[in-house]
């Protein structure tokens, strides 16, 4: 069985080669509309690290470190396995691990093209691309540089200060905002010159004999409120209205910004991408009759390992397989409604609608989907088959980009800083412990007393105070 070696020879790299060149050609022809892509063979310890650092090349800091040991650890206990990761852009970069077979990179090859496909033309992912333009990984890589540069400047305690307070808020942007927006305005709003005339008995009134009602002063001589309204970008907020933020500082709360607003999409599509990428490639590897038979079957059979729906020796799965509920669901949508159906729903849809609109009650069935309760003593139950709840048990992770819904509510004269949980549109409190260590990190950036206020676990009240001002 000459496909099972890794792909690392000079002849196995030409194989790939040809055979992802032909894939490509398929593809077009079956009408997937993508950039162009630059696929590149790394080893398996640098594909370790792109995918903890999120990019190829990346700000330094120690929360990565120990997201490479948990991989590392997940991947030792046969857990985690990476085949690809893809970047996309014009134009989009793959990286394929070479010790992979030449089946497994084959199929590889075809997944990424369905990627791609779905990047290009989905909406969330064209609307960064029209925000932030196509070379993200060379704007990460000058990102990273001017920070080795601060490091050098203004040594790396202080650099990685506030590294922790900006990664420590990564989540914590406002999507439904530009990327590019500009500051509060420093005056109240003026009451337009075309405001209607008040009606004639408001007119009447004001005639009125009597203690005239006091006229509110000068707008001009009223300052703004900051913010004017709840302000959920809080990594906005704090690069512009830290009081005493340096611009370099202000520049890494920018940058951690702008990366964050990258991989929304990715986060946010997650299942439907996945479970696009999983149609194309079996749909290609299907039709793709120059591949030699003992290598599809190969390819196969890694393909259903990617998307079985079950844990190891078929134990009962307690998580969703994103791959597997993706793909199951294109291609129910794709049998039952056609291609074009299909097409229309990567251009318009993220996760929340796609599980909303077409996971059906039949596939909730056919998939053997529920929601479970894990009690103190180890007891596992059976909560809820009602499809709704299975909606957004799927989806509740998924909300506010995974994060506490956070926002700035007001900056006092003298500085301090007021954050508000709005836990009834999250419907949960918040980890204490961990709310105060993202605090104090806050606190030593911000230079100011912050506080928020939220509830514990249990609902109750609780203000949380920065230590360390």
């Amino acid at each position: 069985m000459q496909h099972l070696c890794t792909t690392e020879s000079a002849e196995s790299i030409a194989h790939l080669q040809q055979y992802s060149t032909q894939i490509e050609e398929l593809a077009r022809k079956l009408g997937l509309d993508y950039y162009p892509v630059d696929f590149e063979l790394v080893p398996n310890n640098f594909m370790m690290e792109i995918a903890v650092y999120g990019l190829p090349v990346r700000m330094h800091h120690w929360s990565f470190g120990v997201r490479y040991i948990h991989q590392l650890i997940r991947q030792g206990m046969g857990h985690s396995r990476i085949f690809e990761v893809m970047f996309p852009g014009d134009p989009c970069r793959a990286y394929l691990v070479n010790g992979n077979t030449l089946p497994e990179n084959t199929l590889v090859t075809a997944h990424v093209l369905g990627h791609a496909d779905f990047a290009k033309n989905n909406h969330l992912f064209a609307h960064f691309m029209e925000m932030a333009g196509g070379h993200i990984l060379e704007q990460a890589a000058a990102r990273a540089h001017r920070i080795e540069t601060a490091i050098q400047e203004h040594g790396q305690e202080r650099v990685e200060a506030v590294l922790d307070a900006a990664l420590a808020l990564e989540p914590h942007i406002d999507i439904n905002r530009e990327l590019h927006r500009p500051l509060y305005p420093t005056q109240p709003a003026q009451k337009s010159e075309h405001e209607a005339p008040p009606d004639p008995f408001q007119q009447r009134y004001r005639a009125l004999p009597g203690e005239k009602i006091q006229l509110e002063p000068q707008a001009a001589n009223k300052r703004a409120t900051i913010p004017p309204q709840p302000e959920y970008d809080l990594l906005w907020f704090i690069a512009h209205y830290g009081p005493d933020l340096e611009d370099w500082e202000r520049d890494i709360f920018l940058a951690v910004r702008e990366e964050s607003f990258y991989f929304y999409p990715v986060f946010a599509c997650q299942i439907m991408n996945e479970g696009w990428a999983s149609y194309w490639h079996a749909r290609l590897l299907r039709e793709a009759d120059f591949l030699p038979h003992d290598l599809y079957l190969s390819a196969i059979k890694a393909h259903s390992d990617v998307v079985r729906p079950y844990a190891a020796e078929r134990q009962l799965a307690l998580a969703v397989n994103p791959y597997h509920l993706g793909f199951s669901m294109w291609e129910d949508i794709v049998e039952k409604q056609g291609m074009e159906a299909a097409r229309r729903i990567v251009r318009e849809e993220d996760d929340f609608g796609f599980i909303r609109n077409y996971l059906t009650r039949e596939l909730v069935d056919k998939l053997e989907l529920f929601v479970y309760e894990a009690h103190d003593d180890g007891d596992i139950r059976i909560a809820e088959r009602d499809i709704h709840a299975i909606h957004e048990a799927i989806l509740a992770p998924k909300f506010n980009y995974g994060a506490p819904r956070v926002a700035a509510n007001h900056l006092h004269v003298d500085g301090s800083l007021q954050l508000v949980h709005d836990y009834q549109a999250d419907g949960r409190g918040v980890d204490l412990a961990r709310a105060e260590r993202v605090l104090e990190y806050i606190g030593k950036i911000w230079r100011r007393p912050v506080t928020l206020h939220t509830v514990g676990e249990r609902g109750e009240a609780r203000v949380v105070t920065s230590k360390r001002l």
